[in-house]
């Protein structure tokens, strides 16, 4: 599984990168709305995990591009906040398939991944994106 986790939050991103992989699962790193795009527009992922209060505040924009370029990724959103706990997220994100709060624990995320994402998914290369 490769999954694409943005995340400005420079120790919960290691953190949860550190216990994912070592569960097996392929990590890229972002923690901005440009950094994420950027890879969105060459590589694919099997999921992605998305902090919804970015400060360059591209949460949406990410979602919207991952989901207009990989109709059916699975997004997992994840906040600290209170704002989308009305369940709003999933009327502004059609792929959230899971709302995390955060702090989380590591192998809550991992469940959550592991129970949205196929366990023969498909990751394309740079060249098929292209």
């Amino acid at each position: 599984m490769r999954i694409l986790l943005v995340q400005h939050n420079q120790d919960l991103s290691n953190l949860w990168s550190s216990f994912l992989r070592h569960h097996g699962v392929e990590v890229v790193q972002t923690a901005t709305q440009s950094e994420s795009i950027n890879l969105l527009r060459f590589e694919a992922f099997d999921a992605l995990v998305l902090d919804l209060v970015l400060p360059d505040g591209g949460a949406i924009a990410i979602s919207d591009f991952a989901t207009y370029r990989y109709p059916d990724v699975p997004i997992i959103a994840v906040t600290s906040t209170n704002f989308f706990s009305d369940g709003s997220i999933f009327e502004l994100i059609p792929n959230a398939r899971s709302f995390m709060r955060t702090p989380l624990r590591p192998d809550d995320l991992a469940a959550v991944l592991e129970h949205y994402v196929p366990k023969k998914a498909h990751t394309a290369t740079k060249q098929e994106v292209a």
